[in-house]
């Protein structure tokens, strides 16, 4: 991948800052407006094999209804389609600007084919000066494991996921190496660049993920420490963090407990190193009561003890003459459990994935994947299920 077409993906697809990398610059009198995304589709194949009962939490593709185990699809990847919009401005000595973005689906299974919602997860404003930082407000992507999924190669391409139509998008490595940093509602502050060191803290809506309709006394909070260097061997290495108090309601959760107060607590640590054509990115987290996938999720027992999970990838690519990037990357993510647990709960769900992602023109790109995910549950008596799934496509990047 070259080096226009990455910025892009940090930049205009994800747009994490005001002064993202511009896609398309309009001057309009004091502001400069940045319209930036992507087109994306894939051709994806899966085969699903092994336990045909459901396992919670878990990530292989099961079997349809009628024990089916072949599905095709034609989606967007771990990116949806994206429209974007960010402008910026310097007014009394503050650097002011905002973004608001959404993403159209690909696919729809309604007859008519076009009745699926747009997601929407960006709207948000900042100011700062380079002097003191920044502060942002609105709806973002979350801190805490931002930088795993930022730095994963299946970005570009599907990672895991079932080829059945219809979803906005796959998971790539979400649940399979990192937790979901999810879009949030957020106040957070970064500050300036020292020497390559940067820090960010900030609130988060309580409860993210949980249940609706919940007051909470306490905000979510998450934060980042990072330090990037440039040279012959370049990269960055970063830790962050994440506290939430949840309280859940009487009928049912994401969590699996009713009734139930308790706090979650995570963290985590990586590291991108770039040498030449070569690229390594390893990445680690451990948390109490986070669950796995998504932040929480089956993260209690149902008498409200919390369970302990962890996990990680490894990711290596090498850009070979042709342009092309291929890469390899191992992820796993672990769930404890706690006397009494169901022997259906998932114990780890994980992934391997080789892909290649060939620049055809400076905002194209082709990409091949195949990428094998396994989920074990707790009990003994459950057969590990499987899936397989082969992606053939393309994301252009504006």
């Amino acid at each position: 991948m070259n080096k226009k077409l990455g910025l892009a993906v940090a930049g205009a697809v994800l747009a994490l800052s005001s002064a993202a990398q511009a896609g398309i610059t309009i001057p309009a009198g004091d502001w400069t407006i940045d319209i930036n995304g992507n087109v994306n589709a894939y051709y994806m194949n899966t085969r699903a094999s092994g336990e045909t009962r459901t396992i919670t939490g878990g990530l292989a593709s099961a079997r349809d209804s009628r024990n089916d185990r072949v599905a095709n699809g034609i989606n967007t990847g771990l990116l949806p389609s994206w429209l974007g919009v960010s402008g910026k401005t310097r007014q009394n000595d503050l650097d002011v600007g905002f973004t608001i973005s959404f993403q159209p689906n690909v696919s729809d299974n309604s007859g008519a084919g076009d009745e699926a919602t747009p997601l929407n997860r960006q709207a948000y404003l900042t100011f700062g000066d380079k002097s003191w930082g920044e502060i942002k407000m609105g709806k973002d992507l979350g801190i805490f494991a931002g930088q795993a999924i930022l730095n994963d190669m299946t970005l570009l391409g599907v990672g895991a996921g079932s080829a059945r139509s219809g979803a906005a998008t796959t998971l790539g490595g979400i649940g399979t190496g990192y937790i979901y940093a999810a879009w949030k509602g957020q106040i957070t502050y970064t500050t300036p660049n020292w020497n390559g060191f940067q820090a960010t803290v900030g609130l988060t809506n309580p409860n993210q993920g949980f249940d609706s309709g919940i007051n909470q006394d306490r905000l979510g909070v998450e934060g980042q420490l990072m330090y990037s260097w440039t040279g012959d061997v370049s990269g960055k290495a970063w830790a962050s963090f994440a506290s939430n108090d949840v309280t859940t309601a009487a009928t049912g959760s994401v969590t699996g407990a009713n009734n139930q107060s308790y706090t979650i607590n995570a963290y985590d640590i990586g590291a991108n190193v770039n040498a030449g054509n070569i690229g390594v990115t390893a990445y680690y987290y451990r948390g109490s009561g986070l669950g796995t996938t998504i932040f929480g999720a089956n993260g209690v027992s149902s008498n409200g003890k919390k369970r302990d999970s962890n996990g990680g990838y490894i990711q290596a690519t090498y850009v070979i003459p042709t342009g092309t990037k291929i890469g390899a990357a191992y992820g796993v993510s672990k769930l404890d459990d706690n006397v009494g647990d169901s022997a259906s709960l998932v114990e780890e769900n994980r992934r391997w994935t080789i892909g290649a992602y060939h620049p055809l023109t400076k905002s194209l790109n082709l990409v091949a994947e195949y990428n094998d995910v396994r989920t074990e549950a707790q009990g003994s008596t459950y057969d590990a299920a499987k899936s397989k799934n082969i992606s053939l496509g393309a994301i252009l990047f504006f």
